[in-house]
């Protein structure tokens, strides 16, 4: 079926998108058909979400991969991050979408890099629950976190080199080799 021309609202599109195969993303009354990925963004982002998962196996935390909707009432938006980590009771009530995560991930695409950077970040900065942003560069083999200060402003992290990734917020650090592991290089 084809995305909708007309406007619509955050809970018209997903009563929309649940008769839907396919994936979309809602931006402020619009539909995009999401596209497919590189075999080195599914690779990374499901090493990711293995890393995430079993480091935080035993805590209330819980680990997302993309098929998980991602509601931010505030932005009119729902996405589908590449991986999530809710630890908040209200998410699990609520069995087709999250507003509470604690960390998102998104691993850059040319085609998205410069919408996860910007108006996506802008929409996520909106959940009060959110303590980090990561952005995963696979070519450069770099991440940029951003994390929530005390005072509620984001700095940056950079990790490159062969540093491992510290996520603060779950209190686990991931390292360039279970993060690119089976990732050729230029792949």
């Amino acid at each position: 079926m084809s995305v909708p021309r007309e406007k619509l609202s955050l809970e018209g599109f997903l009563a929309w998108e649940e008769g839907q195969a396919e994936r979309h993303y809602f931006w402020r009354g619009e539909v995009f058909a999401m596209v497919g990925a590189r075999q080195s963004h599914a690779i990374v982002a499901g090493n990711l979400f293995a890393g995430l998962k079993s480091g935080l196996r035993g805590t209330p935390c819980r680990t997302f991969i993309a098929d998980m909707r991602l509601r931010i009432d505030a932005a009119e938006a729902v996405f589908y991050p590449d991986v999530m980590v809710s630890c908040d009771p209200r998410d699990r009530t609520t069995p087709t979408c999250l507003s509470h995560p604690k960390l998102v991930v998104e691993v850059l695409s040319p085609a998205t890099a410069d919408f996860d950077r910007g108006a996506k970040f802008a929409a996520y900065r909106l959940i009060d629950t959110l303590q980090e942003y990561a952005l995963i560069d696979v070519d450069a083999r770099r991440a940029e976190l951003f994390r929530r200060n005390a005072a509620g402003r984001w700095e940056l992290f950079e990790f490159a080199g062969g540093q491992a990734v510290e996520f603060a917020s779950v209190g686990l650090s991931l390292g360039p080799e279970v993060l690119y592991e089976n990732v050729e290089p230029g792949e």
